[in-house]
Order: C-alpha cells, then sequence, then structure tokens
C-alpha cells in the first residue's frame, strides 16, 4: 500500500492533483473496494492540506496578517500625525 504524504508536504497544486485523480477513479467505477478507503483517506488528506491554504490566503486576504504586523510600520499608533490637523496648526500661525 503506497504512503499517503502528510498535506503539508504537498503544494496546493499537488493536493489539488491528487484530488482529482481520485475522484476521477471513484466516478470511473473501477476502484477496487479493497482500495476506496486508502484513496478515502488520501482524499481526506489532500482536501485538508488545500483547505489549510485557503483558509491562509483568505485570512491575509481579510487583514489578519498575524506576526506580519509586528515587522511593518504602524499606522494606527498615537504617534501618527494626522495630515489634515497638521495642515490646520499651520493655517493658525
Amino acid at each position: 500500500m503506497a504512503r499517503v504524504s502528510p498535506p503539508d508536504a504537498l503544494s496546493y497544486r499537488e493536493a489539488y492533483a491528487r484530488l482529482s485523480r481520485i475522484a476521477a477513479e471513484l466516478e470511473g467505477g473501477e476502484a477496487d473496494l479493497d482500495r476506496v478507503l486508502p484513496l478515502l483517506e488520501e482524499a481526506r488528506a489532500a482536501y485538508a492540506g488545500c483547505r489549510e491554504r485557503i483558509e491562509a490566503v483568505r485570512a491575509v486576504l481579510a487583514g489578519h496578517w498575524g506576526d506580519a504586523d509586528e515587522d511593518g510600520p504602524n499606522t494606527d499608533g498615537p504617534d501618527d500625525e494626522d495630515p489634515d490637523e497638521t495642515a490646520d496648526d499651520e493655517d493658525d500661525a
């Protein structure tokens, strides 16, 4: 029996290709009954890998960068000046 690689060892594209191959084999009805359970286990691992990567991209797109925010400039802090307020202060002088 072939050993299933952990999902994190596969790229998204590799995991998706595995899912497609497994789906085609199962839909074709040619899979031996003894092979169905290992195929489903392999598909489950590949699906988990795909889903993990998709959720990571969604989190980034939603603005949840995690620890990456600590490395970049802080634009929400009290030290930042509002350009409109600075212009108003100069007008008062």
